[in-house]
């Protein structure tokens, strides 16, 4: 997807640099700038090819999507004050033997060249910004359809994986009641582990759902993992909700919690794992920490995979609203995620 949106960005791009702006000066009153004033005719040229590559690398439609709306104006206006600026090049006056018509034509040329300045800047900003549109829309339009495919993938995966979801838990329900009295910590696994379940079976079809259940969803794979390593990996778990009715996209930190496990949990060596969650004024962040517990080469060619996906999905779902940052330093794993949901 990315090869081919960058494929399709560089074929515009070089429509209109190779194609479009040599027409539009051909055809234009510019051509003629070339032999009369060559000077101004580069200093036009180079500012109607800096004014659209400018524009194309900003990423207009982002800023717009973001409501960056003060970053937009000073964009454009500093730009019409460029052009502006351009507009008052002093070009040789024209000798007539009356000197006050070498005056008023001398004005008339100006107020042409002027116009003509105007409407390429206008003709060039014009199709920078509908190109930058265009670009953003094609490529939205592949991440919502990847996500889709994902979204199917998964819940096609947990179709082949049910032969009944009532199967299962009365299955589940059985073995419970065999394991009644027997032990607390089997009690409580199975009681987690159903919920887990539960959750995963009532959510997949879901596009959205409330964070509080996020948070009880994330709070059950804890425990669960808590019986399974016993005491050698310490787990700091918090969050700070401002309303855990927020709507949130279905396990959506179920990856970056996996991994924090997958990588940072052992045995036999004691570790810690951090992860915290905030969400304040629609602003919502997830972090976790981690020692790397593996071997370096392994987790290195296994986390690129799940963060890749991660990110998919995240650029489908916020695009232009989210940021999902790793790093490694001196064998700890750090993840940052932030999200505005506004």
């Amino acid at each position: 997807m990315k090869t081919s949106d960058t494929k399709n960005t560089m074929l515009l791009d070089a429509l209109f640099g190779l194609l479009l702006m040599p027409l539009m000066i051909l055809l234009g009153p510019a051509h003629r700038w070339l032999q009369e004033w060559p000077l101004f005719f580069v200093l036009v040229c180079v500012f109607l090819y800096g004014c659209y590559w400018y524009v194309r690398r900003v990423d207009v439609p982002g800023l717009f999507m973001r409501r960056r709306y003060g970053r937009i104006a000073a964009l454009m206006s500093a730009l019409i004050c460029c052009n502006y600026a351009l507009s008052f090049y002093p070009l040789p006056q024209m000798d007539f033997v009356t000197p006050s018509m070498s005056e008023y034509q001398t004005s008339v040329r100006n107020y042409g060249v002027t116009l003509s300045l105007w409407l390429m800047f206008v003709a060039v900003m014009g199709f920078a910004l509908t190109v930058s549109f265009i670009t953003e829309l094609y490529r939205q339009t592949l991440l919502r359809k990847d996500l889709e495919n994902q979204r199917d993938k998964a819940e096609l995966a947990i179709f082949k994986a049910q032969i009944s979801p009532h199967f299962l838990f009365n299955t589940l329900n059985s073995l419970y009641s065999l394991v009644i009295g027997t032990s607390q910590k089997a009690e409580d696994a199975f009681i987690k582990f159903a919920d887990l379940l539960k959750y995963t079976y009532t959510t997949i079809e879901n596009e959205e759902v409330p964070i509080g259940g996020e948070i009880e969803y994330i709070q059950n794979y804890i425990d669960l993992q808590a019986i399974r390593l016993d005491r050698h990996t310490r787990v700091d778990w918090s969050y700070d909700i401002d309303d855990p009715r927020r709507s949130v996209p279905p396990m959506i930190f179920l990856t970056l919690v996996e991994n924090a496990f997958k990588y940072g949990s052992s045995t036999t060596d004691d570790c810690d794992i951090v992860l915290r969650m905030k969400l304040k004024c629609g602003m919502l962040s997830f972090s976790t920490r981690n020692r790397i517990m593996k071997h370096g080469d392994t987790f290195r060619s296994e986390v690129p995979v799940g963060m890749a996906n991660c990110r998919a999905r995240l650029d489908g779902l916020f695009p232009g609203r989210n940021t999902l940052e790793t790093r490694e330093v001196d064998g700890m794993f750090e993840l940052n995620m932030k999200i505005q949901l506004n």
